[in-house]
């Protein structure tokens, strides 16, 4: 249904302090189009995104919505040309509830206007119901899980019968039922005429749901291709310059002696040698992250943790980083980093200890260790002391990993490492979590990329309903085996 374009971006350029985050970028997105939008985290999508929501304001180029110029375009002028935008970080009100929050971004009004409380929580239950997704109206967002949240999104933009939809990461935190009712969803829009720019990091989805992609690197557009064109070798190929040979460059790394054992941690029991990367699999809402959280002392974990065969209590995080736990959360922009704090405060933050002199922050010793890790993780970065929310989405991983790199740890718990990063950091993160291996480091990696987990794991246990249905050798373990386990359908203790 290309009748013709919804939306057309031409020569876009646009720059911050010197950096070039746009170079005459073009793309053209069809009515009726799922035209997929990839590159390597920094590649300028972000931008391109928000000059055609409105948020940024290019330097040079032309803008039309639907066959009208836009000279000056701004969130609220994208909104009445029906453009729509769904982020990897939904922005609802948590303190709200679901039908409230669709209300506020649907119903129009003046201050004092009588509130159809039976006809807003109807709306919001039709919307929802087009999503496939069985969420209460009356639900308070707080109680929402980050994939729930993101429905509650999706459902605003049905509401505001969008014409242009951006889906930015829409799958990174959905489990397979959840991608797959979200992709009903794009397909009806589609045959709707809605175009749809569909950003994701996730390239075996983009074959199957796009129409087109465009590529960008280093701020330009490089190719747009029909997806029925490309493989997934030409795409990574096109997004980084370069082969990767292996996204998932397993190291072979000598096990050791136990370092850490969970004896019913949160219900829980489990073991991880030194060098070994344990892969944690399992479907959202199976108590992975609930896990982790009790082993790092975030949550009340009962059980009794032994660390290289003494008994040890962790009921705080400090505990956990006195005796040499690490812990990357899966929600780096809450819990990884501090996105006002310099890049150099961050790495630093676990450890002041050794960047502290009476009590006071050594500003040399500071940035030495943070050149230290900036430099062995390869972060992008013009300056130590640049916001580590300037950065992209790899590179604020990267910074969240230094944090816990610089306390030398012996146990490093890795919630979802690359969820939402580019191939390229991805491959790089990789690389690290092998030399960490290596360095004798006990690696647990919880992750909902299947191939991530059988690519990496020297064992995998795979839970369901919150506990371990199975734990598998490298050797063993297949993607049905993991799926089976993780469904509850087949048991292995």
């Amino acid at each position: 249904m290309n009748s013709g374009p919804l939306l057309q971006a031409v020569h876009i350029s646009k720059s911050y302090a010197g950096v070039h985050a746009l170079r005459a970028v073009s793309f053209e997105l069809l009515a009726g189009e799922v035209h997929a939008l990839i590159g390597e985290n920094g590649a300028g999508k972000s931008t391109l995104i928000k000059v055609i929501t409105g948020a940024v304001t290019p330097d040079s180029g032309t803008l039309a919505i639907a066959g009208e110029a836009v000279a000056h375009n701004s969130p609220a002028v994208a909104r009445a040309l029906g453009v729509a935008a769904v982020y990897q970080q939904p922005s609802l009100f948590p303190d709200l509830t679901v039908a409230e929050n669709i209300a506020l971004s649907l119903e129009a009004g003046g201050l004092w206007r009588r509130v159809n409380w039976k006809s807003r929580t109807a709306r919001a239950r039709e919307l929802l119901a087009k999503t496939g997704c069985e969420i209460a109206p009356d639900r308070l967002v707080a109680t929402l899980s980050m994939p729930e949240q993101q429905i509650v999104e999706i459902a605003k933009a049905i509401g505001a019968k969008a014409r242009v939809l951006i889906l930015d990461e829409p799958t990174a935190s959905l489990t397979e039922p959840e991608v797959d009712a979200l992709f009903r969803i794009v397909k009806t829009l589609r045959a709707e005429g809605v175009g749809i720019v569909y950003i994701s990091h996730r390239l075996e989805e983009i074959a199957t749901i796009a129409d087109r992609v465009t590529v960008l690197r280093d701020g330009q557009s490089i190719a747009t291709r029909p997806m029925a064109e490309v493989d997934r070798a030409e795409l990574i190929r096109l997004m980084v310059g370069r082969e990767i040979s292996a996204i998932f460059p397993k190291r072979e790394a000598p096990i050791g002696e136990v370092v850490l054992e969970a004896r019913g941690v949160g219900g829980v029991s489990l073991e991880v040698r030194a060098g070994e990367i344990l892969g944690i699999a399992g479907l959202v809402g199976s108590g992975r992250t609930e896990f982790a959280e009790a082993l790092f002392g975030l949550a009340p974990a009962g059980g009794e943790v032994v660390l290289r065969g003494r008994a040890v209590r962790i009921e705080c995080p400090a505990d956990a980083i006195r005796l040499g736990i690490g812990y990357v959360p899966e929600d780096r922009r809450q819990h990884g980093v501090v996105l006002e704090m310099p890049i150099a405060h961050n790495t630093c933050l676990a450890n002041l200890g050794a960047v502290s002199r009476h009590g006071m922050i050594d500003g040399g010793r500071e940035r030495e260790l943070a050149r230290k890790y900036v430099g062995e993780l390869q972060i992008k970065t013009n300056s130590l002391y640049a916001e580590a929310g300037s950065l992209s989405g790899g590179n604020q991983q990267k910074v969240a990993l230094a944090r816990w790199l610089a306390i030398g740890p012996s146990v490093l718990i890795l919630d979802e490492p690359t969820q939402g990063v580019d191939v390229g950091s991805k491959s790089e993160i990789h690389r690290l979590m092998g030399e960490l291996a290596a360095q004798g480091v006990a690696i647990i990696m919880i992750s909902s990329e299947l191939p991530e987990i059988l690519g990496m794991s020297d064992r995998i246990a795979v839970m369901h309903a919150g506990r371990v249905a199975g734990v598998l050798a490298r050797h063993e373990a297949t993607q049905a085996r993991v799926l089976s386990l993780a469904l509850g359908t087949e048991s292995r203790q």
